[in-house]
């Protein structure tokens, strides 16, 4: 492996590689640093003495902290337990370790979904801890809000040089399928897959398609993260948290509406309001972000494209994601 040494750290920790966001991760910085990972049934992010012994023994100096249980609203009402504390548990045992163990930089991801549900629009990182959050995803976000809230008390007190991002909905390669667990825009693809395969003649989504959100392709997504990886971000102080997003969003509807198209289902889209729609209204205000030189690159119907062929090439070789 040829490294170019364009970022500061000889050996980073992507924790979490297994899934959409951290394969994306290691993609990015197979040519610029050396990557360390372990698998769930080697390292468990949530025994403590373990996390301790894993960092002894490969002494990583930079960390992008990737690991998460996700779902989509259905399994996050369901399972509220293990959401908060799965998470949390990996956020803390995870941070705290690693200061103990000298890692110079921590980047921990968590998600838009920190943000109260009726805060307004876009979503400002000054918005955390302004209102309540929505509950179908309550005890996620607040897993994620003590993983954030760690980072700067470690900064704070003891000058830490760790930090956040907050992506807003991601999809792309590595996207999870499962029917019931998976994010509305796996949980779309399939389902108009699915139906232009059987020749359905409507295709049932939940709530009534007016709520709004904003996706991010994950390939984009880990460009950002290595961009921010490097301290200070654009030789400003950098921020305790940033919203990593395109600032853009769409109606649920909309995004049905677009997938068909990709997928090539010529059916009927019908909605169902007995079913919840979740938070009104999700966009990132990404003007921090912005003003340390990045900006998105893949736009909404290309990464559709590009996540759709790897779907279909998934599924042939049957590996599609469907935990």
């Amino acid at each position: 492996m040829t490294i170019t040494n364009r970022i500061p750290y000889r050996r980073i920790f992507v924790a979490g590689h297994r899934g959409m966001v951290g394969a994306a991760l290691c993609r990015r910085l197979q040519d610029e640093a050396e990557v360390v990972t372990a698998d769930r049934h080697d390292l468990d992010l949530k025994d403590r003495e373990a996390v301790d012994r894993f960092f002894a023994k490969h002494q990583p100096d930079a960390v992008i902290f990737a690991a998460a249980k996700v779902g989509g609203i259905g399994a996050n009402s369901a399972y509220p337990v293990p959401f908060l504390v799965d998470n949390a548990l990996m956020a803390i045992q995870t941070i705290s370790s690693a200061y103990e163990h000298g890692v110079e930089r921590f980047l921990f991801l968590g998600s838009t979904c920190i943000y109260p549900r009726d805060c307004p629009q876009p979503m400002r990182e000054e918005a955390l801890l302004t209102g309540p959050l929505e509950s179908t995803n309550e005890a996620y976000a607040l897993a994620k809000i003590t993983g954030l809230k760690l980072c700067q008390y470690y900064r704070s007190q003891f000058g830490a040089k760790y930090n956040s991002a907050m992506p807003t909905n991601l999809y792309g390669p590595g996207d999870n399928y499962h029917p019931e667990h998976s994010h509305v825009l796996p949980a779309l693809l399939r389902r108009f897959h699915e139906a232009a395969c059987a020749g359905d003649p409507s295709v049932t989504i939940w709530g009534t398609g007016k709520a709004r959100r904003e996706f991010l392709y994950v390939d984009d997504l880990a460009d950002a993260l290595v961009h921010l990886l490097v301290w200070p971000e654009s030789g400003t102080e950098p921020a305790d948290w940033l919203n990593v997003g395109t600032g853009l969003d769409l109606t649920i509807l909309e995004l049905a509406s677009r997938i068909a198209e990709v997928v090539g289902y010529r059916g009927q889209i019908v909605t169902d309001p007995s079913r919840p729609d979740g938070t009104p209204v999700k966009r990132t205000d990404v003007t921090r972000l912005h003003q340390t030189g990045w900006r998105h690159r893949i736009d909404l119907t290309e990464g559709l494209r590009r996540t759709y062929a790897v779907f279909l090439e998934e599924s042939r070789q049957g590996c599609l994601r469907q935990v």
